[in-house]
């Protein structure tokens, strides 16, 4: 009964209530919400969105980290280039580096392998489990709660698995307050179909992430593939595509300013109902600190990679993925200082305690919840700089593939429903994949040379923060010598087998009696730290377990504050489909300047310098010279290549499809601008918007630039 009624604030909250285009609502949600959605432009019943087996949202497909969506009958996927960059540099070479020059393939089996591990999946059911999530847990607090709710979790996973050919798993909504059991199919041959040029899908590079205007082409394709059955199967050349029961047209006409427009996809985190202490934290200490650190890392990995070597490529992922942090992190901090989101944070803790203390009934509810939780924050900050020191030193790839397989061999000692989350048998298979996978993602200098700068910044830290285990086993016990751990380092790299794939695979298979025996130096390493890192970890659950009930109980208080209000009520983002909705529109980033909702392939030309990362091909740039635009203006002087709306996404909404009112795929949604990053803890709609590639856009390079008339021919184009 209780969550029923949870359920029903949830929709009062927000039920004909006029509001800005706020809110990644879960499909259920929708219905609610159709009135406005209407009123906005959407042309298709609002109850189609909310069905997960129905067009258009059994089109939209998760990539576990991004998302995509079908576009054709023969598993034709399409996502963002930056996306599918690890598969677009695993495949690359110095002899055939495809990174640079793009790739087509002409027919399907001229597809090549994605990256090791990558998956297609496609979601199908979502359940309401909190009841039995929450069994037998009402009396339990700190570890004894957190194991239970897990071995729950992993119970009902269990059991929806036995249906072959799926993943799936429990997700938390409202801080705990709700869990969903999510079903979805997971298609496990995945190939690379078509990627533009470098100049084309990453122009502009670092330099123009996040910012706006935007020309940039961040579009490639992949393929699903599946057994002859149908059904889901590793990689096999008898493979055939996999036919999607629908898919989408892609709009030739585009969009205009103040068209509605809608996102559908799998944002991934945002924490705009976290406590003020702990915005503090973290942007004061955390993100400041992530910032230099990461920074470091990529100037250590071009150090010891020299551009257009094998090594450079082997990291250029990394180096991607880490830039858009850093300038992720500055925009954060940007935004924090010159803005207001901390002292409104505090207003609206001092608002919901006078609300509480406002009621007796709700005061002896809630009296405490802002308190209770407060506290465990600050617990949780105590050792914040030796786990963030020992995290980057773990980050080193033979340490932490070494400690992956020794855990496994300890796992694998118990049954298997006792296994920790990440080393059951469910999980082998993603395990194997990252052992393949760092056979073209690792390069034993840069490894060694990121290791010891920050185990120089691990032994500067207070003895009281650093580990004796640690120390012991890396010779930290009389302090940092670099001279010293140098050649340690050179010793231990030159004794061990794990950058050998052979014997990597091999080390899967020992049991820990076989492993403990390995005299591989980075082995040992992960063996002597076992027990206390064991150790640490048990004391994370005593506390994560007391935040299971102390976080729940505090949104209840603010769901039932805001609905008071008649304030709008969703979950943070968490890796789940959403959908989020508003219209095409520019925006005033700053006092006298107002930002137009489109850019244009003259705009490209002009930013075009024939040096990376503003180096578009030399035949798109004669193609805008001779206004080659065929049919893809959509009404306008030009072809558009990128465009603004006040959609609410985040990470994780990479590739996904924007709709128009007709469920049609008018963009793809890659970025937000500089000033909306902070969304992921503030939505501000002055500021808050989401950079999208123009439909049109992507049909003219595949047609004009780069002759991928086999694709176009087998998608649905609306002109």
């Amino acid at each position: 009964m209780r969550i029923k009624a949870i359920a029903a604030a949830l929709a009062f909250s927000f039920a004909g209530t006029a509001f800005a285009d706020e809110g990644m609502w879960q499909p259920h949600q929708l219905p609610e919400l159709e009135d406005i959605l209407k009123s906005k432009g959407l042309a298709i019943e609002a109850k189609s969105i909310s069905k997960l087996t129905e067009f258009p949202m059994n089109a939209v497909i998760s990539l576990g980290g991004c998302t995509a969506s079908f576009v054709s009958p023969k598993g034709l996927v399409v996502t963002n280039h930056h996306c599918a960059y690890g598969s677009i540099q695993y495949n690359s070479t110095t002899d055939n580096n495809i990174l640079e020059n793009g790739f087509l393939a002409k027919k399907p089996s001229e597809d090549l392998p994605a990256a090791p591990g990558s998956r297609v999946y496609v979601t199908e059911e979502v359940t309401d489990v909190t009841v039995n999530v929450k069994k037998g847990t009402e009396t339990l607090t700190g570890k004894a709660r957190y194991e239970a709710i897990d071995a729950n979790r992993k119970a009902l996973v269990a059991e929806c698995e036995e249906d072959k050919g799926y993943r799936c798993n429990v997700y938390t909504f409202h801080g705990g307050l709700e869990y969903y059991l999510i079903k979805s199919l997971e298609i496990k041959d995945v190939r690379l179909a078509y990627t533009p040029a470098m100049g084309v899908g990453k122009y502009g590079g670092d330099i123009d992430n996040w910012m706006w205007p935007r020309h940039t082409g961040d579009f490639a394709f992949y393929r699903a593939y599946v057994g002859k059955d149908g059904k889901p199967a590793e990689f096999s050349k008898d493979n055939v595509p996999f036919e999607s029961n629908s898919f989408l047209s892609v709009s030739a006409k585009g969009v205009q300013e103040g068209d509605f427009v809608m996102v559908t996809g799998y944002p991934g985190r945002t924490n705009r109902y976290r406590v003020s202490p702990e915005v503090d934290y973290v942007f004061n200490t955390a993100y400041p600190l992530a910032r230099k650190h990461n920074s470091k890392y990529v100037e250590l990995i071009e150090e010891n990679a020299p551009e257009g070597s094998q090594e450079r490529i082997a990291y250029e992922s990394t180096i991607a993925g880490y830039n858009n942090y850093i300038k992720n992190y500055g925009s954060m901090i940007e935004s924090f200082k010159k803005g207001s989101m901390y002292t409104r944070k505090q207003q609206f803790e001092q608002d919901l305690q006078a609300w509480i203390n406002s009621d007796n009934e709700r005061k002896a509810k809630y009296g405490n919840v802002l308190a209770d939780l407060e506290a465990l924050v600050a617990e949780s900050q105590k050792h914040n700089q030796r786990d963030r020191m020992l995290g980057y030193v773990h980050r080193s790839q033979m340490i932490s593939t070494a400690r992956m397989l020794y855990r496994l061999a300890v796992e694998k000692q118990k049954p298997d429903a006792e296994r920790e989350s990440g080393y059951q048998e469910r999980d082998l298979p993603r395990i194997e994949a990252r052992l393949k996978s760092m056979s073209r993602r690792y390069a034993e200098p840069v490894d060694k040379a990121i290791l010891l700068h920050f185990l120089e910044l691990y032994a500067a830290l207070p003895a009281n923060e650093r580990i004796t285990e640690v120390d012991s086993a890396l010779e930290l016990e009389s302090g940092f010598n670099k001279a010293k751990h140098s050649a340690m380092l050179d010793d231990m790299y030159a004794n061990s087998k794990l950058a050998d794939e052979k014997a990597r695979l091999w080390m899967l298979d020992l049991d820990l009696a076989q492993l403990d025996q390995s005299n591989d130096p980075f082995v040992k390493y992960a063996k002597a730290i076992f027990s206390v890192m064991k150790s640490i970890e048990d004391q994370d659950k005593e506390l994560v377990g007391k935040m299971q009930a102390a976080r729940p109980a505090l949104m209840e208080a603010i769901i039932a504050y805001n609905k008071s209000l008649d304030k709008p009520v969703y979950a943070d983002a968490n890796s789940t489909l959403r959908v989020t909705y508003g219209t095409v529109g520019g925006y005033s980033p700053q006092d006298g300047l107002v930002a137009t909702p489109f850019t244009s392939l003259e705009g490209l030309l002009a930013k075009n310098t024939d040096v990376e990362p503003f180096n578009s091909p030399k035949k798109q740039n004669d193609l805008i010279k001779q206004k080659q635009y065929s049919d893809y203006t959509g009404g306008m002087n030009t072809v558009p290549v990128n465009f603004l709306s006040n959609v609410d996404t985040t990470g994780g909404n990479s590739g996904s499809p924007t709709l128009n009112g007709n469920a049609e795929l008018v963009g793809l949604l890659f970025d937000g601008v500089y000033e909306s990053i902070i969304g992921d803890w503030d939505y501000d709609a002055n500021l808050n918007r989401s950079i999208h590639v123009d439909s049109r856009y992507m049909l003219w390079v595949m047609d004009k630039v780069d002759n991928a008339q086999n694709l176009l021919d087998e998608m649905k184009i609306v002109r």
